[in-house]
C-alpha cells in the first residue's frame, strides 16, 4: 500500500512536510510503520495549487527517497495546499503514469488501497468513464480509472455523494463479478480551495488515515510524521474529513452517502 500527505493552510515549504519530519514521507517511502509492505519504492508524486489555473504537478518512478531532485524541488516550492503521494504498486507497472496525483481540470486525487482483482473488472469500470474525460486515461491504475468514474457520478459537483455513487457503483460490479478480495478507499480529494479525505473499505479494513489542525493548518497523513501521537486525530473508518476553504475541519458519514446511493438504485 502506499503512503500520502495532504496539507492545507498558510504557505508553506513542501519539504517542511514531505523532508524535514523525523519521520516524513520520503522516509516512509523507505520505512513505512503503519502500511502492509515497508517500502513504498514504485514512485512517488507531487502536486500543489500556485498562480495558474491548474495545479503543478511533478512524478517519477524512481523512490523518494534516492531522487534529489524531489528534495531540491520541496525546498523551493511554497504552497498554501499541496499533496505528495509515494507509490507501493499493487500490480500495475512502475511507471509514471501510474504516479499519483492524478488531476483533471482543477481537481486533483490520490489513493492508498486497491480494487480487488481489479483486471478482472477493469473494462467495466473503465465504461464508466464519461467518454470526454477518457483521454485522461493516461495509466493502467485502479486508482486513476475510479478517479475518472467518479465524474459519471459527479464529484465535480458533489465531491461527497459523487464517490459514494462510485464507490457503491464499483463494489457492485465487484460482487457481480464473484470476487472476493476487498475495495479499500483512503483518499484525498480536493479542487484548489476545499478538501476531502475519505477512509472506507467494503471489508472495513480500510488503511490508516489520520489528521492534524493547528492554528487553521490542516495536515493528513496515511501515518504521523513524528512520534507524538497526541497531536494526530484518527479519521473513522466509513467517514470523509472535510476542510472547505480554511474552514476547520469536520467528519462526515461516507457510511450513511454509500448507504444512501445503494438505496436511491433500489428504488
Amino acid at each position: 500500500m502506499c503512503r500520502w500527505i495532504a496539507y492545507q493552510g498558510e504557505p508553506t515549504f513542501l519539504d517542511a512536510l514531505v523532508a524535514e519530519p523525523a519521520h516524513s514521507l520520503i522516509a516512509q517511502s523507505l520505512c513505512a510503520a503503519e502500511a502492509k509492505v515497508v517500502t513504498n519504492g514504485d514512485g512517488f508524486g507531487i502536486g500543489w495549487y500556485g498562480d495558474r489555473d491548474r495545479p503543478g504537478v511533478y512524478r517519477e518512478v524512481r523512490p523518494a527517497w534516492s531522487d534529489e531532485n524531489l528534495r531540491n524541488l520541496c525546498h523551493q516550492v511554497k504552497a498554501s495546499l499541496f499533496f505528495a503521494h509515494v507509490r507501493a504498486s499493487t500490480g500495475p507497472a512502475i511507471a509514471r503514469a501510474n504516479c499519483h496525483p492524478f488531476t483533471v481540470g482543477r481537481l486533483m486525487f490520490m489513493h492508498n488501497g486497491q480494487i480487488g482483482q481489479f483486471c478482472a473488472i477493469k473494462r467495466r469500470v473503465e465504461a464508466m468513464i464519461p467518454d470526454d474525460l477518457y483521454h485522461h486515461r493516461s495509466g493502467t491504475t485502479d486508482s486513476e480509472a475510479l478517479f475518472l468514474a467518479a465524474f459519471a457520478h459527479g464529484i465535480a459537483s458533489d465531491p461527497i455523494g459523487g464517490m459514494a455513487a462510485t464507490l457503491h457503483a464499483v463494489h457492485g460490479l465487484m460482487l457481480k463479478a464473484g470476487l472476493r478480495e476487498a475495495l479499500r478507499f483512503t483518499a484525498c480529494l480536493t479542487d484548489g480551495t476545499d478538501l476531502y479525505a475519505f477512509r472506507w473499505a467494503s471489508d472495513g479494513r480500510a488503511p490508516t488515515l489520520y489528521w492534524r489542525q493547528t492554528n487553521g493548518n490542516l495536515v493528513v497523513v496515511s501515518e504521523p510524521l513524528d512520534g507524538d501521537r497526541t497531536q494526530w486525530t484518527e479519521v473513522p473508518q466509513g467517514c470523509v474529513l472535510v476542510a472547505r476553504n480554511g474552514r476547520p475541519a469536520v467528519l462526515h458519514g461516507l457510511d450513511e452517502a454509500i448507504a444512501g446511493s445503494r438505496a436511491a438504485k433500489a428504488a
